[in-house]
């Protein structure tokens, strides 16, 4: 089966508004070499719990494998048909929830959604120990958020079908890094290669990692491309803001990075400000400050750019919407594609791709 790759319609009602003044990467940048079907096939019928499973190499040929699904239309393929996905969210959502749907509906995949995790046993005592064993009989495979954070852990314990965590309390989001990744690379393709092309990276990050799984997640991706980050520099109320196994990870990378609690000093330096709003202290979730806010007239580099994985609060001001600083839109549209090609991948299903698809 041949296809031709060019411009996907769906694709382009996917990505953020022509005629907004936002950043709207294109996907070709990425597929200047051909996505390597060996690195692809590590995600196979495995889970996926935390960016710690996810290498550069990885992270990279699935980027490619998802520009491709940006390119090209692909549907009448139907890579996923015959498998059911489950989408089990115990705890709110709107973007991952309908994006991971979204990937697997245009795959051809079925989905079981539960959009309230009230709406299962559980709100009868069922143990998500016991929910684990049913899902093996009802679905491929299932995607789970959670609002705490060893819920995994116990889905795990009966569960013989892979499982992708879509947030769990204040441990991981792992897609959600992926999603941030393949936006920077679209963004700044030259961050594939070994070496870097331009000067490295300084990287911000507004927000407390060890409480934000957002952010973490996004942290530990960074440093699998430290050789195109200068320094780290972490935006927080709190002296700690890593936590002692996060703290451990920056320090064997041998990353730069610093601490402070002034956004208005380093934001001028920043190339990249990756931000969040919410983040889960103790067992309750707590939105940032309002003195973090950045609004179109903030003293940003005129080339920065602005990395969010929403819903927004008062920290991300509207004004920058329609400003070329704008990367957030862009992010959250091609979460669809980098989830398609996670799917593939996990499923092995790259036999029923088009022929001319480029993978070596």
């Amino acid at each position: 089966m041949n296809v031709e790759l060019g411009p996907n319609p769906q694709a382009e009602i996917l990505k953020p508004p022509a005629e907004s003044n936002c950043q709207r990467p294109d996907p070709q940048g990425l597929l200047d070499q051909t996505a390597s079907l060996s690195t692809l096939q590590r995600f196979a019928h495995d889970s996926l719990i935390s960016s710690r499973q996810v290498s550069r190499e990885m992270a990279i040929d699935l980027a490619r494998l998802a520009a491709i699904l940006e390119t090209a239309e692909i549907s009448a393929y139907r890579p996923l048909w015959g498998k059911i996905i489950i989408t089990a969210f115990f705890e709110a959502s709107t973007r991952t929830r309908t994006s991971f749907e979204s990937a697997a509906l245009r795959l051809d995949g079925r989905v079981i959604s539960i959009p309230d995790g009230q709406l299962t046993g559980v709100k009868k005592g069922e143990s998500l120990e016991d929910i684990g064993e049913m899902f093996n009989a009802y679905g491929d495979l299932v995607v789970v958020r959670h609002g705490e954070t060893d819920a995994l852990d116990k889905l795990r314990k009966n569960l013989r079908v892979p499982l992708i965590n879509a947030g769990n309390g204040s441990g991981e989001h792992p897609t959600q890094a992926l999603a941030d990744w393949y936006t920077l690379m679209k963004w700044r393709p030259d961050l594939m290669l070994e070496e870097p092309q331009g000067p490295p990276l300084n990287l911000g990050i507004l927000g407390t990692p060890g409480s934000m799984r957002a952010v973490k997640s996004f942290l530990l991706q960074a440093l699998e491309f430290k050789a195109h980050i200068n320094r780290i520099i972490l935006v927080s109320d709190l002296a700690d803001p890593l936590g002692q196994d996060l703290l451990d990870a920056m320090e064997a990378s041998d990353v730069e990075y610093e601490v402070t609690n002034d956004i208005r000093e380093v934001l001028p330096d920043l190339d990249v400000i990756y931000m969040n709003s919410i983040a889960f202290l103790g067992d309750s979730y707590k939105a940032m400050g309002a003195r973090y806010k950045l609004n179109a007239d903030s003293n940003l580099k005129s080339d920065a750019v602005i990395l969010h994985p929403l819903a927004r609060l008062d920290e991300l001001d509207t004004s920058l919407d329609d400003t070329a600083h704008n990367l957030y839109w862009a992010q959250a549209h091609g979460a669809v594609f980098i989830r398609q090609a996670l799917l593939i991948a996990m499923f092995n299903r790259f036999g029923r791709l088009p022929e001319n698809i480029p993978l070596r």
